[in-house]
């Protein structure tokens, strides 16, 4: 489902994400910080690497190893997986970008969607989503060097960007994921790879998509069989657009109202010696549940 393909994608940038602060950190004693980001990148301009650039290939690597090991049935669900693990992890991928100040943090760039072909040779899907995630995001940091304020040369290194940003990138991928089906291309029928499911050709889905093959549940209504405990009862806000106002909760079933007093100590004051006294304070309040 749409939720499985977030799940595994937002897990795979989370690992990678991790260990590459980690080894930056020094916390970690077998890795550290990217050890070819040394010496001029860029003499003209008079900037070099300096302190110590995050290694996030290190990071993806150990993802890799670590979260995709699990994936060992060569059956469709795998391919999902693998997929979405991958996207997840390109969201940390460094890009080209532009000095913003002395002392800047350089915004990488991002190259379209699906850069590099819409092909894959080894059959990824949940992997794919997430490391991609990390390494576009990646950002470049500078400090000035020289007399009386000057920018006679700059060092430079880069930095992991904040998780919540490859979280916000995940959850606009989860809404636009893609829907897919396997395809059985070898003697044996095993699934071999990932096309769309709506197109009649073989096009497969791009690098950076989440897929996922089954359509999630209706979460609105209860269903033992899927797990979903509907939105019968829940607590929702009457005046919020959102996802918890009752509007969107409850479905379009409607809400129900509930009036109640609340009451609460208040005013407490400490007496000496040695005892605290309160008010008793009350309020009339209401609270809405769903239909």
């Amino acid at each position: 489902s749409r939720e499985a393909a977030f799940t595994y994608a937002i897990t795979a940038a989370g690992v990678a994400h991790a260990v590459t602060a980690a080894c930056s950190q020094g916390n970690l004693s077998n890795c550290g910080c990217d050890r070819e980001k040394q010496g001029y990148y860029n003499q003209e301009e008079g900037w070099k690497w300096g302190g110590c650039s995050a290694d996030i290939r290190y990071g993806i690597e150990f993802s890799r190893r670590f979260v995709d090991a699990r994936e060992i049935k060569k059956n469709a669900r795998r391919l999902m997986n693998l997929h979405n693990n991958e996207a997840g992890r390109k969201a940390h991928k460094r890009q080209e970008g532009i000095w913003t100040s002395s002392r800047a943090h350089l915004i990488l760039g991002q190259p379209p969607p699906g850069a590099g072909g819409n092909t894959f040779t080894e059959p990824r899907m949940h992997i794919h989503d997430e490391r991609e995630v990390l390494e576009e995001r990646m950002k470049l940091e500078c400090k000035c060097h020289g007399v009386s304020g000057s920018c006679t040369t700059k060092t430079c290194w880069t930095t992991l960007p904040k998780f919540r940003e490859i979280g916000y990138i995940l959850k606009e991928k989860y809404n636009a994921a893609v829907q897919v089906e396997v395809v059985r291309a070898s003697r044996l029928r095993q699934p071999t790879f990932l096309k769309i499911k709506q197109i009649k050709s073989y096009q497969k889905p791009m690098e950076t998509d989440l897929v996922y093959i089954e359509k999630s549940p209706n979460y609105c209504e209860e269903d033992a069989s899927t797990g979903s405990v509907g939105t019968q009862g829940r607590l929702c806000n009457r005046t919020s657009p959102n996802a918890d106002g009752c509007d969107m909760m409850c479905c379009g079933r409607g809400y129900n109202t509930h009036q109640y007093t609340k009451v609460w100590q208040c005013n407490c004051k400490f007496h000496w010696c040695c005892f605290v006294k309160c008010n008793t304070c009350s309020e009339r309040t209401e609270v809405f549940t769903c239909k």
